[in-house]
Parts: structure tokens; C-alpha cells; sequence
């Protein structure tokens, strides 16, 4: 099963705001998910809440971001915190 970081589109019409979720890749856009991690509000100015422990911990069990994910969980450095957490685990080895 690939487990993917992607956004969940609510809202009415022409008033989006996303949910960032983690779920089956094989699941539709808004369909099942395994756990929600964040939200992100493109209409306003505290646009974007996010779980990054939970974050975290998804990526290093293997989940994929989608590209806009990855865009939002690097402006919060979590990819940076990722990166540096893996290259930790080599030097570890």
C-alpha cells in the first residue's frame, strides 16, 4: 500500500480551504484517509496549521508528499528537519 501526504479539498464553492491528510494513493481526492495533520486556508492570512510531529513521523515510515505538500511542509521546515533526521540515522550506521 502507497501511503501519500495530500490535500483534501472542502468548502463551497469558490471558497476553498484544504484539509493535509495522509491516505491510501489509491483512495479518490476526498475520499478515505488515514489521519488528518493540518489544514491549509488559501484565503486568509493564518492560512496553514499543521501537526508536524505527526508529519514527521509519516515521512519517515515512508510516506510520499504530493508537490503542493511538499511546498507547504518546506516552507515550515519540516522537510529540512526530515533531511537532517535521515542523514543523522546514516551517520548513525
Amino acid at each position: 500500500m502507497a501511503v501519500k501526504i495530500r490535500m483534501r479539498r472542502m468548502g463551497s464553492k469558490k471558497r476553498p480551504f484544504y484539509r493535509i491528510v495522509v491516505a491510501d494513493s489509491r483512495s479518490p481526492r476526498d475520499g478515505r484517509f488515514i489521519q488528518e495533520i493540518g489544514h491549509y486556508n488559501p484565503l486568509r492570512k493564518e492560512q496553514f496549521k499543521l501537526d508536524e510531529a505527526a508529519a514527521l513521523d509519516w515521512l519517515q515510515k515512508g510516506a510520499q508528499p504530493s508537490d503542493t505538500v511538499r511546498n507547504l511542509l518546506s516552507k515550515k521546515g519540516v522537510m529540512q528537519k526530515f533531511h537532517e533526521a535521515k542523514l543523522a540515522a546514516k551517520k548513525a550506521k
